[in-house]
């Protein structure tokens, strides 16, 4: 066998390493009201999607909903009046810091203890990180100086799985609801975690 047929061989055995965590999905949201509560009805799905625990899951979206929330068969039952993209943003939340491993972005990973730290092992490229927590990431995120609740001119540069424009600002990718590819936006960062942040335009400058 020569270099070449040696070099084609190599390729079709070995993955791309250049692969991101775009391949990886999980299932919409499917929620709805019920009196003053909020049904999230495909949970077990999306649970086993992310391959969580379910009350591990269920606990990150009562804190990141301020909220009350029991499972209830493949169901949750939350407290309150929540729509189906509040809900997804927290999923996203859950994504970035639960599952996503921040050095090959694949959703390969485990929960470990070490030491009781809480870590993230990626079965992937191998690599091991501690959990980034809720409040921690927003520090971080608040000291490089994109803040919740600031409004920012952003260009949108791209279209997100969910039809929001897609921009980036200060090393983070935003989700910027009520945005087109193409456009220039004063936005309203709405909410940060890790390397990603939704926010809402509320003017168009171009």
């Amino acid at each position: 066998m020569n270099y070449e047929e040696m070099l084609a061989r190599g390729k079709e055995l070995t993955e791309d390493l250049s692969e991101t965590g775009e391949r990886f999905s999980y299932p919409d949201p499917e929620s709805f009201k019920e009196g003053t509560t909020t049904v999230l009805r495909n949970f077990s799905d999306i649970a086993s999607a992310l391959n969580r625990e379910e009350e591990h899951l269920l606990r990150f979206l009562n804190r990141q909903l301020g909220t009350a929330g029991k499972i209830q068969g493949d169901m949750i039952v939350f407290q309150g009046d929540f729509s189906s993209d509040e809900i997804e943003s927290r999923l996203e939340n859950y994504v970035e810091e639960y599952v996503l491993c921040s050095e090959c972005m694949r959703p390969d990973t485990r929960l470990v203890r070490v030491n009781r730290t809480q870590m993230l092992k990626c079965d992937a490229c191998g690599a091991r990180m501690p959990v980034k927590k809720g409040r921690q990431v927003k520090a971080q995120s608040k000291a490089r100086g994109l803040v919740e609740g600031e409004t920012y001119e952003m260009k949108i540069t791209g279209t997100g799985r969910k039809g929001d424009g897609v921009a980036r600002l200060k090393n983070k990718t935003v989700f910027v609801s009520n945005a087109e590819e193409g456009e220039v936006v004063r936005a309203r960062i709405d909410n940060i975690s890790g390397s990603m942040a939704w926010a809402t335009a509320i003017e168009r400058t171009e």
